[in-house]
C-alpha cells in the first residue's frame, strides 16, 4: 500500500503590527496570491490530499483556506494547535493514529522544512529545498504503513511558488 505525505510550510506571512502575536500574523498579498497557485500545482500533479492536518496559526489557516478550493472533491481539514511551531517529531507525532492514505501537514519553518528533509530517501534536486521558504511543498511517497520511516520516503514531487 502507497501513502502520500504533503508537508507545506504557510505562505508568506505579513510580520503586521509591532504588538501582534506570532500566532496571529495574517498572510502578506504575495502569501495570497501564492498560496492558491501552489493548490493548483497539487491538484494538478494529482497530490490533492484527502486529509489536512493544519497549525491554528493564522497564517497557515488562511494557506490552506486559499489552496483548498482548487482540489477536486471534498478535503477534510483538523486544526491543530501542537502543530504550531512545532518540531520534526511533533509534527510526525501528528500522523500516528491517521488511517488516510494522502495526509497534508501545513505547518512551520524550521520544523517543516527538517521534516521534509529527515523523511526524504534523497533530497530532490532543487536549489531551495535545504532552506524551505514560505510555500514550499514536499510530496512524499511511501511504501507500507509506516509514515515514522525516516529517510524512506521518495520525493515525487517539490515545488515553490517561484517555481510556477
Amino acid at each position: 500500500m502507497s501513502l502520500k505525505l504533503v508537508l507545506i510550510r504557510h505562505a508568506k506571512s505579513d510580520w503586521g503590527d509591532a504588538g501582534q502575536r506570532d500566532h496571529a500574523r495574517p498572510l502578506a498579498a504575495r502569501g495570497r496570491r501564492d498560496a492558491p497557485r501552489m493548490g493548483a500545482w497539487l491538484a494538478q500533479g494529482g497530490h490533492a490530499p484527502d486529509l489536512v492536518l493544519c497549525s491554528d496559526a493564522t497564517r497557515t489557516r488562511e494557506t490552506i483556506a486559499l489552496m483548498q478550493p482548487e482540489w477536486p472533491g471534498p478535503t477534510e481539514i483538523r486544526f491543530d494547535p501542537t502543530l504550531y511551531a512545532a518540531p520534526p517529531r511533533q509534527l510526525l507525532s501528528a500522523l500516528k493514529d491517521v488511517s488516510t492514505r494522502s495526509v497534508a501537514l501545513v505547518a512551520h519553518n524550521p520544523g517543516i522544512g527538517r521534516l521534509a528533509a529527515e523523511l526524504a530517501g534523497e533530497a530532490p534536486d532543487h536549489a531551495r529545498f535545504a532552506d524551505y521558504p514560505t510555500c514550499a511543498v514536499t510530496v512524499l511517497e511511501f511504501e507500507g504503513a509506516d509514515w515514522l520511516a525516516m529517510g524512506q520516503g521518495r520525493v515525487a514531487a517539490f515545488a515553490v511558488p517561484a517555481d510556477l
